[in-house]
C-alpha cells in the first residue's frame, strides 16, 4: 500500500524546502498532497514564488495519510504555528506514532504544537523562540529522534526528503534516489571549495 505525507502549504514558504519535500517524496512513489491551509490553493513563497496546493487541510482526514513534512521560511512557520488545524494534525499524529518532520524555521511549530522533545536541529537561531527545556539542538543537517525528523535548511532540504523516504519506504529506496540525484557528486564539489 502507498504511504501518504501531508505537505501543508502556508503563505511565506521556503520554496527550495517544499519543492524538494514535495519532488522527491513523489519519486519515491509515495502519495504527496500539498494542502493550503485555507481556501486560497494559490499560495505565495518567500521568494515571490506561487505553487497550487493539490487540496485545502479542512476537507482533508488524517486518518489518510502516515507522514506530515512542515517546509520552513519564517512568515510559512508562524503561519503554521498560528494554525490550530495544523496544531491539531501534529499533536494527532504524536500520539499515533505517525512521522512528523520539519525543517528550518519549522520545528518551532513543533514546539508549539507540543511534538518537539530531545535532540533537533533547526535554522541556526531559531532555538530562540523555542523553549528548551528537554531539548538540545544539534549542529546536523538532519537529526531523527524517534518519529520526528528535523533538518536545517535550504541546502540541507535534499537530505532531509531522503531522510523521509528512508523512514517511510526503506533504505535501499533512498539509497538509489541518491544515486538517481547525482548526490555523490557534492562531496567532490564541497572539498574544491573548502
Amino acid at each position: 500500500m502507498v504511504k501518504s505525507v501531508l505537505v501543508p502549504l502556508a503563505k511565506g514558504f521556503e520554496e527550495i524546502e517544499l519543492v524538494s519535500i514535495v519532488d522527491i517524496l513523489r519519486r519515491a512513489e509515495l502519495r504527496v498532497v500539498m494542502a493550503s491551509l485555507d481556501s486560497h490553493k494559490r499560495v505565495l513563497g518567500a521568494h515571490h514564488i506561487v505553487i497550487e496546493a493539490d487540496s485545502t487541510l479542512p476537507e482533508l482526514e488524517m486518518e489518510d495519510f502516515d507522514a506530515i513534512a512542515l517546509a520552513g521560511g519564517y512568515d510559512g512557520m508562524c503561519n503554521l504555528a498560528n494554525n490550530e488545524l495544523v496544531k491539531l494534525w501534529l499533536h494527532t499524529f504524536k500520539q499515533s506514532q505517525k512521522l512528523i518532520a520539519a525543517i528550518c524555521a519549522s520545528p518551532i511549530v513543533l514546539d508549539k504544537a507540543g511534538v518537539l522533545e530531545g535532540d533537533f536541529t533547526c535554522y541556526p537561531s531559531c532555538e530562540e523562540q523555542i523553549n528548551m527545556q528537554g531539548k538540545k539542538r544539534i549542529s546536523k543537517a538532519v537529526v531523527k529522534n524517534g518519529k520526528v525528523i528535523t533538518s536545517m535548511g535550504p541546502a540541507t532540504a535534499s537530505v532531509f526528503a531522503l531522510s523521509l523516504v528512508k523512514e517511510l519506504c526503506g533504505e535501499e529506496n533512498a539509497k538509489i534516489l541518491y544515486e538517481q540525484l547525482q548526490m555523490p557528486s557534492l562531496k567532490t564539489y564541497l572539498q574544491d571549495l573548502g
